[in-house]
Protein backbone atom coordinates (compact mmCIF):
# COMPACT_ATOMS: atom_id res chain seq x y z
CA UNK A 1 0.00 0.00 0.00
CA UNK A 2 1.45 3.36 -1.05
CA UNK A 3 1.72 6.03 1.64
CA UNK A 4 4.13 8.73 2.74
CA UNK A 5 6.61 7.79 5.52
CA UNK A 6 4.83 10.01 8.07
CA UNK A 7 1.32 8.80 7.20
CA UNK A 8 -0.43 6.05 9.12
CA UNK A 9 -2.41 3.33 7.40
CA UNK A 10 -6.21 3.48 7.20
CA UNK A 11 -7.43 1.57 10.27
CA UNK A 12 -8.83 -1.81 9.17
CA UNK A 13 -11.96 -3.16 10.80
CA UNK A 14 -11.68 -6.42 12.77
CA UNK A 15 -12.66 -9.51 10.82
CA UNK A 16 -12.87 -11.63 13.97
CA UNK A 17 -13.35 -11.01 17.69
CA UNK A 18 -14.43 -12.79 20.83
CA UNK A 19 -14.22 -13.26 24.58
CA UNK A 20 -11.61 -15.73 25.82
CA UNK A 21 -12.31 -17.54 29.08
CA UNK A 22 -9.04 -17.24 31.02
CA UNK A 23 -10.33 -18.65 34.29
CA UNK A 24 -11.11 -17.10 37.67
CA UNK A 25 -14.40 -15.83 36.20
CA UNK A 26 -12.56 -13.57 33.74
CA UNK A 27 -13.35 -13.14 30.05
CA UNK A 28 -10.74 -11.29 27.95
CA UNK A 29 -11.87 -9.43 24.85
CA UNK A 30 -9.80 -9.87 21.67
CA UNK A 31 -10.04 -8.85 18.03
CA UNK A 32 -8.07 -9.50 14.85
CA UNK A 33 -7.73 -7.28 11.78
CA UNK A 34 -5.60 -7.04 8.65
CA UNK A 35 -4.62 -10.02 6.52
CA UNK A 36 -5.56 -13.45 7.99
CA UNK A 37 -2.48 -14.86 6.25
CA UNK A 38 -0.23 -11.97 7.27
CA UNK A 39 2.55 -11.82 9.82
CA UNK A 40 1.08 -12.07 13.34
CA UNK A 41 1.45 -9.06 15.63
CA UNK A 42 0.04 -8.39 19.09
CA UNK A 43 -0.75 -4.90 20.37
CA UNK A 44 -0.25 -4.60 24.13
CA UNK A 45 -2.00 -1.55 25.54
CA UNK A 46 -0.85 0.69 28.35
CA UNK A 47 -2.23 1.79 31.66
CA UNK A 48 -2.36 -0.73 33.11
CA UNK A 49 -6.09 -0.69 32.57
CA UNK A 50 -6.42 1.67 29.60
CA UNK A 51 -7.92 -0.91 27.23
CA UNK A 52 -7.21 -1.24 23.51
CA UNK A 53 -8.42 1.27 20.91
CA UNK A 54 -8.56 1.37 17.13
CA UNK A 55 -5.59 3.75 16.88
CA UNK A 56 -2.77 1.14 16.93
CA UNK A 57 -4.33 -0.63 13.94
CA UNK A 58 -3.11 2.29 11.82
CA UNK A 59 0.54 1.40 12.40
CA UNK A 60 0.41 -1.92 10.56
CA UNK A 61 0.33 -2.54 6.80
CA UNK A 62 -3.09 -4.23 6.53
CA UNK A 63 -2.05 -6.41 3.58
CA UNK A 64 1.05 -7.72 5.39
CA UNK A 65 0.00 -8.05 9.02
CA UNK A 66 -2.43 -10.10 11.06
CA UNK A 67 -2.94 -7.71 13.96
CA UNK A 68 -4.32 -8.95 17.29
CA UNK A 69 -5.55 -6.53 19.95
CA UNK A 70 -6.93 -7.37 23.38
CA UNK A 71 -8.25 -5.73 26.52
CA UNK A 72 -6.24 -6.83 29.54
CA UNK A 73 -8.17 -8.19 32.52
CA UNK A 74 -10.93 -6.04 34.04
CA UNK A 75 -10.76 -3.17 31.51
CA UNK A 76 -12.17 -2.22 28.12
CA UNK A 77 -14.58 -4.91 26.95
CA UNK A 78 -13.17 -7.61 29.22
CA UNK A 79 -15.29 -8.75 32.13
CA UNK A 80 -15.80 -8.33 35.02
CA UNK A 81 -14.97 -4.62 34.74
CA UNK A 82 -12.83 -2.95 37.39
CA UNK A 83 -15.29 -0.05 37.66
CA UNK A 84 -17.58 -2.55 39.42
CA UNK A 85 -16.41 -2.75 43.05
CA UNK A 86 -17.47 -6.41 43.10
CA UNK A 87 -14.77 -7.30 40.54
CA UNK A 88 -12.12 -9.38 42.32
CA UNK A 89 -8.71 -7.86 41.68
CA UNK A 90 -6.84 -10.74 43.30
CA UNK A 91 -6.87 -12.50 39.92
CA UNK A 92 -5.26 -9.60 38.08
CA UNK A 93 -1.46 -9.64 38.29
CA UNK A 94 1.39 -9.51 35.79
CA UNK A 95 1.63 -13.30 35.87
CA UNK A 96 -2.07 -13.58 35.06
CA UNK A 97 -1.69 -11.23 32.07
CA UNK A 98 1.30 -13.17 30.73
CA UNK A 99 -0.73 -16.37 30.97
CA UNK A 100 -3.66 -14.67 29.21
CA UNK A 101 -1.41 -13.67 26.31
CA UNK A 102 -0.21 -17.25 25.96
CA UNK A 103 -3.78 -18.58 26.03
CA UNK A 104 -4.73 -16.08 23.33
CA UNK A 105 -1.77 -17.06 21.16
CA UNK A 106 -2.70 -20.71 21.39
CA UNK A 107 -6.41 -19.95 20.85
CA UNK A 108 -5.60 -18.13 17.60
CA UNK A 109 -3.16 -20.79 16.40
CA UNK A 110 -0.18 -18.42 16.26
CA UNK A 111 3.35 -19.83 16.58
CA UNK A 112 5.25 -16.54 17.00
CA UNK A 113 4.18 -12.93 16.98
CA UNK A 114 5.64 -9.45 16.92
CA UNK A 115 4.86 -7.47 20.08
CA UNK A 116 4.08 -3.75 19.93
CA UNK A 117 3.10 -1.36 22.72
CA UNK A 118 4.22 1.41 25.00
CA UNK A 119 4.23 2.73 28.56
CA UNK A 120 2.83 -0.04 30.82
CA UNK A 121 2.48 -2.09 27.62
CA UNK A 122 6.26 -2.18 27.35
CA UNK A 123 6.55 -3.65 30.83
CA UNK A 124 4.10 -6.41 29.97
CA UNK A 125 5.79 -7.03 26.60
CA UNK A 126 9.17 -7.45 28.26
CA UNK A 127 7.80 -9.68 31.02
CA UNK A 128 6.07 -11.92 28.46
CA UNK A 129 9.04 -12.03 26.08
CA UNK A 130 11.52 -12.89 28.82
CA UNK A 131 9.28 -15.77 29.90
CA UNK A 132 8.40 -16.94 26.36
CA UNK A 133 11.23 -15.77 24.07
CA UNK A 134 10.61 -18.57 21.57
CA UNK A 135 7.15 -17.14 20.90
CA UNK A 136 8.33 -13.62 19.98
CA UNK A 137 9.56 -12.68 16.51
CA UNK A 138 10.31 -8.96 17.07
CA UNK A 139 9.50 -6.20 19.57
CA UNK A 140 8.69 -2.53 19.00
CA UNK A 141 8.23 -0.34 22.07
CA UNK A 142 7.58 3.37 22.51
CA UNK A 143 7.69 5.19 25.88
CA UNK A 144 9.71 2.47 27.57
CA UNK A 145 8.90 1.49 31.15
CA UNK A 146 9.84 -1.52 33.28
CA UNK A 147 7.70 -0.58 36.33
CA UNK A 148 10.58 -0.67 38.77
CA UNK A 149 9.65 0.73 42.15
CA UNK A 150 12.11 3.52 41.44
CA UNK A 151 10.09 4.40 38.30
CA UNK A 152 6.82 4.31 40.24
CA UNK A 153 8.37 6.52 42.92
CA UNK A 154 9.46 9.01 40.28
CA UNK A 155 6.04 9.22 38.63
CA UNK A 156 4.00 9.55 41.83
CA UNK A 157 6.46 11.45 44.03
CA UNK A 158 9.65 12.57 42.30
CA UNK A 159 7.88 14.41 39.48
CA UNK A 160 6.33 16.56 42.19
CA UNK A 161 9.59 18.52 42.11
CA UNK A 162 8.52 19.76 38.67
CA UNK A 163 4.81 20.13 39.39
CA UNK A 164 4.70 20.96 43.12
CA UNK A 165 1.26 22.59 43.02
CA UNK A 166 -0.38 19.59 41.37
CA UNK A 167 1.53 17.10 43.52
CA UNK A 168 0.43 18.88 46.68
CA UNK A 169 -3.19 18.36 45.63
CA UNK A 170 -2.48 14.73 44.75
CA UNK A 171 -0.83 14.19 48.12
CA UNK A 172 -3.72 15.87 49.93
CA UNK A 173 -6.10 13.28 48.50
CA UNK A 174 -4.65 10.66 50.87
CA UNK A 175 -3.53 12.59 53.97
CA UNK A 176 -3.00 9.35 55.89
CA UNK A 177 -0.16 8.24 53.56
CA UNK A 178 3.35 8.36 55.00
CA UNK A 179 6.55 7.08 53.39
CA UNK A 180 7.86 6.84 49.82
CA UNK A 181 5.41 4.21 48.51
CA UNK A 182 2.53 4.79 50.90
CA UNK A 183 0.79 7.29 48.63
CA UNK A 184 0.10 4.80 45.83
CA UNK A 185 -0.93 2.15 48.36
CA UNK A 186 -3.34 4.60 50.00
CA UNK A 187 -4.96 5.33 46.64
CA UNK A 188 -5.26 1.58 46.02
CA UNK A 189 -7.17 1.26 49.31
CA UNK A 190 -9.43 4.17 48.35
CA UNK A 191 -10.28 2.46 45.06
CA UNK A 192 -11.46 -0.62 46.99
CA UNK A 193 -13.82 1.42 49.16
CA UNK A 194 -17.50 0.40 49.11
CA UNK A 195 -18.39 4.11 49.10
CA UNK A 196 -18.76 5.34 45.48
CA UNK A 197 -17.98 8.90 46.58
CA UNK A 198 -14.59 7.82 47.94
CA UNK A 199 -13.77 5.98 44.72
CA UNK A 200 -14.92 8.89 42.56
CA UNK A 201 -12.79 11.39 44.50
CA UNK A 202 -9.71 9.15 44.34
CA UNK A 203 -10.24 8.66 40.61
CA UNK A 204 -10.49 12.39 39.98
CA UNK A 205 -7.41 13.19 42.10
CA UNK A 206 -5.30 10.46 40.45
CA UNK A 207 -6.26 11.51 36.91
CA UNK A 208 -5.64 15.18 37.67
CA UNK A 209 -2.08 14.28 38.70
CA UNK A 210 -1.49 12.10 35.62
CA UNK A 211 -2.68 14.98 33.42
CA UNK A 212 -0.38 17.41 35.23
CA UNK A 213 2.66 15.25 34.43
CA UNK A 214 1.72 15.45 30.73
CA UNK A 215 0.82 19.14 30.85
CA UNK A 216 3.99 20.26 29.03
CA UNK A 217 3.13 18.05 26.03
CA UNK A 218 1.05 18.95 22.99
CA UNK A 219 -2.14 17.03 22.33
CA UNK A 220 -5.59 17.68 20.93
CA UNK A 221 -8.95 16.71 22.36
CA UNK A 222 -9.88 16.03 25.99
CA UNK A 223 -7.36 15.65 28.79
CA UNK A 224 -5.51 12.34 28.41
CA UNK A 225 -6.79 10.90 31.68
CA UNK A 226 -9.48 13.13 33.17
CA UNK A 227 -11.18 13.32 29.79
CA UNK A 228 -11.94 9.60 29.63
CA UNK A 229 -15.46 8.27 30.22
CA UNK A 230 -16.18 7.80 33.91
CA UNK A 231 -16.34 3.99 33.78
CA UNK A 232 -13.02 3.79 31.94
CA UNK A 233 -11.38 6.28 34.34
CA UNK A 234 -12.41 4.30 37.41
CA UNK A 235 -11.13 1.03 35.95
CA UNK A 236 -7.86 2.67 34.91
CA UNK A 237 -7.15 4.16 38.34
CA UNK A 238 -8.19 1.05 40.24
CA UNK A 239 -5.98 -1.21 38.11
CA UNK A 240 -3.04 1.23 38.09
CA UNK A 241 -3.09 1.64 41.86
CA UNK A 242 -3.48 -2.12 42.30
CA UNK A 243 -0.42 -2.85 40.12
CA UNK A 244 1.83 -0.05 41.29
CA UNK A 245 1.17 -0.66 44.99
CA UNK A 246 2.54 -4.17 44.40
CA UNK A 247 5.47 -3.17 42.18
CA UNK A 248 3.71 -5.10 39.39
CA UNK A 249 4.73 -8.30 41.25
CA UNK A 250 8.20 -7.99 39.73
CA UNK A 251 11.55 -8.06 41.48
CA UNK A 252 13.19 -4.65 41.42
CA UNK A 253 15.11 -4.31 38.16
CA UNK A 254 14.04 -7.78 37.01
CA UNK A 255 13.20 -6.91 33.41
CA UNK A 256 16.49 -5.12 32.75
CA UNK A 257 18.46 -7.73 34.69
CA UNK A 258 16.98 -10.51 32.55
CA UNK A 259 17.11 -8.66 29.22
CA UNK A 260 19.77 -11.11 28.06
CA UNK A 261 16.94 -13.58 27.54
CA UNK A 262 15.86 -11.38 24.60
CA UNK A 263 19.09 -12.05 22.68
CA UNK A 264 18.19 -12.94 19.12
CA UNK A 265 14.89 -11.03 19.20
CA UNK A 266 15.23 -7.83 17.14
CA UNK A 267 13.96 -4.87 19.14
CA UNK A 268 13.33 -1.19 18.48
CA UNK A 269 12.89 1.21 21.41
CA UNK A 270 11.53 4.70 20.73
CA UNK A 271 11.58 7.21 23.57
CA UNK A 272 11.04 10.95 23.94
CA UNK A 273 13.85 12.84 25.63
CA UNK A 274 11.32 14.95 27.53
CA UNK A 275 9.15 12.10 28.77
CA UNK A 276 8.46 13.23 32.35
CA UNK A 277 6.22 10.24 33.06
CA UNK A 278 8.98 7.76 32.28
CA UNK A 279 12.44 9.34 32.06
CA UNK A 280 14.78 8.26 29.25
CA UNK A 281 17.21 6.51 31.60
CA UNK A 282 15.05 3.36 31.67
CA UNK A 283 15.12 3.00 27.88
CA UNK A 284 18.87 3.69 27.91
CA UNK A 285 19.56 1.01 30.52
CA UNK A 286 17.34 -1.52 28.75
CA UNK A 287 19.04 -0.92 25.39
CA UNK A 288 22.44 -1.52 26.98
CA UNK A 289 21.27 -4.78 28.58
CA UNK A 290 19.39 -6.16 25.55
CA UNK A 291 21.79 -7.54 22.91
CA UNK A 292 20.91 -6.11 19.51
CA UNK A 293 18.25 -3.63 20.64
CA UNK A 294 18.07 -0.30 18.80
CA UNK A 295 17.21 2.85 20.76
CA UNK A 296 15.89 5.92 18.96
CA UNK A 297 15.65 9.05 21.10
CA UNK A 298 13.15 11.62 19.84
CA UNK A 299 14.64 15.02 20.79
CA UNK A 300 11.44 17.03 21.25
CA UNK A 301 8.93 14.36 22.32
CA UNK A 302 7.41 13.40 25.65
CA UNK A 303 5.37 10.46 26.89
CA UNK A 304 2.59 10.93 24.34
CA UNK A 305 5.01 11.02 21.44
CA UNK A 306 4.20 12.97 18.29
CA UNK A 307 4.88 12.93 14.57
CA UNK A 308 8.54 11.93 14.90
CA UNK A 309 7.68 9.13 17.32
CA UNK A 310 5.02 7.83 14.93
CA UNK A 311 7.48 7.88 12.02
CA UNK A 312 10.02 5.85 13.99
CA UNK A 313 7.41 3.29 15.06
CA UNK A 314 5.99 3.02 11.53
CA UNK A 315 9.45 2.53 10.07
CA UNK A 316 10.22 -0.28 12.52
CA UNK A 317 6.89 -2.05 12.00
CA UNK A 318 7.19 -1.74 8.19
CA UNK A 319 10.70 -3.19 8.33
CA UNK A 320 9.63 -6.11 10.50
CA UNK A 321 6.47 -6.80 8.46
CA UNK A 322 8.61 -8.15 5.61
CA UNK A 323 11.22 -9.83 7.79
CA UNK A 324 11.14 -13.61 7.61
Amino acid sequence: MDRKPDEKYPPPEPYDHGLLDVGDGNLVYWEVCGNPAGKPALVVHGGPGSGCTARPRQYFAPDLSRVVLFDQRNCGRSTPHASDPAADMRHNTTAHLIADMERLRIHLGIEKWLLYGGSWGSTLILAYAEEHPARVSEIVISAVTTTRRSEIDWLYRGAGQIFPEAWDLFRAGVPEAEGPHALVTAYARRMESPDPRVRAKATADWCAWEDAVLSTETYTGPAPYSGRPDRARQAFVRICAHYFSHGAWLEEGQLIRDAGRLAGIPGVLVHGRFDLGGPLVTAWELARAWPGAELTVIPDAGHLGGAATSRAVLAALDRFAVRT
